[in-house]
This record gives C-alpha cells, structure tokens and sequence, in this order.
C-alpha cells in the first residue's frame, strides 16, 4: 500500500465504483468526486490543496491552481486530450504530468462515424419530427462515395480512416505532421486546410485546440465550403467560432453539423441547441464503457508508476 493521498477530480472514474476501487487498492488516502461536482477554481484548489497525486479530466490546470497545491506531485490524466493543463506551470512547480494517448479512440471514432450516419443520413431530424407528428420521406444521402475531410490525422483521425473504408469514401487529410507513407498506403489525399474546406461534403475535426486552431472554424472559412457540407466537432469546443456556425447553420452557407464540444460546457445558448440542423451531445465522444474502462485503467497504472519509483 502507498502511503499517499490521491483525489480524483472527473466525475466519470469517481463513478465508477471498479475503477476507484482499483486505485483504492493500490492508496492508502483516497477521495472521489462522488457528489459529480464541476468544481470552480477556489474549490478545485481546496480540494487539491493537500493531495500527492491527482487524477483530473478537463479541469483547468496551471499556475492559479499550483501555486496553492505544495504537497502535489503528479497529476495523471483521464482522457486523452492535455489542452487544458498548462505545461510550462506544471514544470515550473515540479509536477509531474502523466498521460497515456489513444486509448479513447474507437469510443470517439465511432461516434464520430454515427454523427456522419445520422446527418447524411437525416435520422436525426426525421426522428425528431416523427414524435412531433410529422412523416417526413426524406431520407437524404448516403455516407458511402462521399468526400470526408480529416483534419488531425492522430489516433483518432486513424482510427476514423479505418471505420470508413467500407463506405468507400475519398478520404482528404492534413495534419502537422508529415505521415506520407501512411497516407499512402490508406490511399488519402494530403491537401491543404483551405483546399478541403472547399471541397469536401464532410469535415471531421480531431485536433488539440491551440492558439494556432482557435476558431479555425469561422464565418470566414464556413463560407468557402459548399452549402451542402456537413461538419462534426468530437475534438474541442474552441475549434468552432459558435457563433458564426449558428448563424451558418440559419443561413444555409452549410447544411448541417454536429458537435459533442462547445466553447461552454456544458453549453448555455438555447437558440443554438434548437438549431434543427444542429445534433448536440454532452461530450461523450470518448465515454463509452470501455473507453470509460481504458482511460481510467491507464490514469491508475500512470499514477501507481510514478509513485512507486
């Protein structure tokens, strides 16, 4: 048993009653988020403030928070995403960031393929209007032939790449890093960002949110795609200006879009989320149960290494 005090802060492994049972076995002090708080910063820093270690999810993690937390160590990540944890303050304070890559990605990727299925498809807009009474035909277009813009070629843009080869699908893609041969040998078509934007018929976004990427997604570069482009954000809520992708979506300059992420979360503009064109979900692109399973198993094995040293 080590004898450090470990807290979770995401609510998803505090939850689950396998996996805090796991790091219990392993810690002699733990404490979970089992009340499902979204903690605000005083409160994160008085429930951080005398842990060794920490699991966290998407909490907001740099100097405001470390500079309050003198006892903390290590902080292992439950997800996949580290956009919202400061580094050069995590270096600073001599803390050590922990984070296992790719274990979410078929969770992320598959949901990505189903909002892909359910827009094309109009299953989400024929669904909804079947209970309102409504017996709409129109069963829209298929998936399979169409043209799919990748930007963020990682683990997830990967695995997406995989889900769709039986759809037949000219798949383009950019990324930052150069992956020739692997775009080669899946037969992808390595174009700029602008040169996809105006082509494609879907754009699935699978980046970190960066100062670089930050509202990449504007009324600017909506307006070079084609009016009957679909668009899906299971990345990061920063990608997309909401603004300019609600006024597109009531404009017609695209015909549709569904995002699991908003700038706020969870998101506040009701005249968004009544978009018709707009299919909305809570973030859980990464949470099924067994990525739920995953990500938690490697936070754990992460945090048991470094302490065990």
């Amino acid at each position: 048993m080590i004898n450090k005090k470990i807290v979770v802060t995401t609510v998803a492994f505090s939850k689950d009653k396998e996996l805090v049972d796991k790091l219990k076995s392993f810690f002699a002090d733990v404490k979970v988020n089992i009340e499902g708080k979204r903690f605000s910063k005083d409160e994160l820093i008085e429930y951080l403030k005398d842990a060794d270690g920490a699991i966290v999810g998407l909490d907001k993690i740099d100097e405001s928070i470390l500079a309050h937390t003198p006892k903390l160590k290590a902080i292992s990540k439950y997800g996949v995403g580290l956009d919202n944890i400061n580094f050069t303050d995590s270096n600073k304070y001599k803390i050590e960031i922990l984070h296992t890559q790719g274990v979410n990605k078929t969770s992320v990727a598959e949901e990505a393929l189903g909002l892909m299925l359910m827009l094309c498809r109009n299953l989400y807009v024929t669904s909804n209007q079947l209970k309102e009474g409504i017996w709409n035909k129109n069963g829209g277009v298929q998936l399979s032939g169409k043209t799919v813009g990748i930007i963020g070629v990682g683990h997830i843009g990967k695995e997406i790449v995989r889900l769709l080869k039986p759809f037949g699908c000219k798949i383009l893609v950019n990324d930052i890093i150069e992956q020739k041969e692997y775009y080669d040998q899946n037969g992808l078509i390595e174009v700029t960002k602008e040169e996809m934007l105006k082509s494609v018929d879907i754009l699935t976004l699978h980046t970190p949110l960066t100062d670089a990427l930050q509202y990449f997604i504007n009324i600017d570069t909506l307006k070079m795609m084609k009016t009957t482009a679909l668009i899906i954000n299971t990345a990061r809520g920063g990608l997309i200006k909401q603004d300019d992708l609600k006024y597109a979506l009531k404009q017609g300059l695209i015909a549709g879009a569904a995002i699991d992420v908003y700038e706020e979360e969870p998101p506040t503009d009701g005249q968004l989320l009544e978009l018709t064109n707009l299919i909305n979900t809570p973030h859980i692109g990464g949470n099924a149960i067994e990525a739920v399973k995953e990500m938690g198993q490697a936070a754990i094995d992460n945090i048991v290494n470094y302490f065990k040293e």
